[in-house]
């Protein structure tokens, strides 16, 4: 079967060598754009652009070569999205880029739904710290391009609150959650409204970086179900296209809390792969293609374990057993706490 399409991926990382090969899966080609000369993903594609992204002749090239335009990580310029997508769609759509990519936009496009988020308010200034103290103890975030931690400040008390701090950007103040849990739901959306929502996944951070993702989520009905139903309330209202991902919280009276929006394929995701008959990738090149939604059957219970940088070295040396998964990334270069690989176990 051929579908004689042609996707375009803005980014070269391990999630761009995973759609990639999902795409090839279904017989859809790939050309991947990317400022990281060494992306893995130009091993998996079809065919690679190395470029800045504000190149206007290697874009224009780029957008000749494809139908339809997707992205692997969501830190891209509106600009850029906006220019693509006046030649070829780009999904998602770059509107949601504009709500996901500032923390006080997203929280409040998800608090105006009703869903709750963690007690949160907008900073200006050191004084605006200083008048929030029933905020403590709570996290100071930069309101863009903070991830796996960057760009985030614990704040215990007003000592905390260095007198020598310059605020020469927009920042958030979150009340830090007596923390119970953490989870996430992959959702992905079809242009004709269709949803395929995945069960939620049971997540475990080291150092702020996702280490360990497991299915079934040692979690109630209720909060089982309002997580289903709050990713796709999310969804619905952004029109999303494609496959995103809603991280929550549970803190220790079972409340249930959005941290943030991931709009694209998702790390937890990871185990879909193996646990299930179609992946969060597949489904994601499904949907921005337009192509029609399979249902998905649960295989197996899963675990995936992520590999950072040095410990890549023993599993690449270890034999595997039918149940277990190892994925390496092909990264050429191998830095501290660098996502590198990940390992899957199905269970049984």
């Amino acid at each position: 079967m051929s579908t004689d399409q042609t996707i375009g991926i803005i980014g070269s990382g391990q999630l761009g060598s995973m759609l990639c090969q999902a795409a090839k899966k279904i017989n859809v080609k790939t050309v991947v754009i990317s400022d990281d000369k060494n992306g893995p993903a130009q091993n998996f594609c079809d065919q690679f652009i190395y470029s800045t992204y504000d190149n206007s002749e290697n874009i224009k090239k780029f957008i000749d070569l494809v139908d339809v335009v997707t992205y692997e990580f969501e830190n891209i310029p509106y600009e850029v999205l906006k220019i693509m997508d006046e030649t070829k769609r780009v999904l998602p759509k770059p509107k949601i880029n504009q709500i996901v990519q500032n923390r006080k936009t997203e929280k409040t496009f998800i608090n105006d739904l009703g869903i709750k988020t963690t007690d949160w308010v907008f900073i200006k200034s050191k004084d605006d710290v200083k008048k929030n103290e029933k905020l403590f103890p709570g996290i100071l975030k930069t309101t863009t391009l903070g991830y796996d931690g960057h760009g985030q400040f614990l704040i215990n008390s007003l000592n905390d609150v260095k007198e020598d701090w310059c605020f020469t950007a927009d920042y958030i103040l979150e009340k830090l959650v007596k923390l119970k849990q953490e989870i996430s739901v992959v959702i992905t959306r079809f242009q004709n409204g269709e949803t395929i929502v995945y069960e939620p996944i049971e997540n475990i951070h080291k150092d702020q970086i996702l280490k360990n993702s497991k299915i079934p989520a040692n979690i109630n009905s209720k909060i089982f179900e309002q997580s289903q139903k709050n990713a796709k309330m999310i969804a619905e209202k952004l029109d999303f296209v494609g496959t995103m991902c809603v991280e929550y919280f549970i803190d220790q009276d079972d409340n249930l809390l959005v941290n943030e929006i991931a709009p694209r394929v998702h790390n937890s995701g990871h185990l879909t792969i193996n646990a299930f008959s179609v992946s969060q990738f597949e489904n994601h090149i499904r949907a921005v293609c337009d192509l029609k939604m399979k249902p998905i059957k649960k295989i197996s219970n899963a675990e995936m374990n992520n590999i950072l940088g040095s410990e890549i070295k023993e599993f690449r040396k270890k034999s595997y057993s039918d149940k277990e998964f190892f994925f390496d990334y092909q990264k050429k270069e191998i830095k501290d706490k660098r996502k590198m690989g990940h390992l899957t176990i199905l269970e049984g």
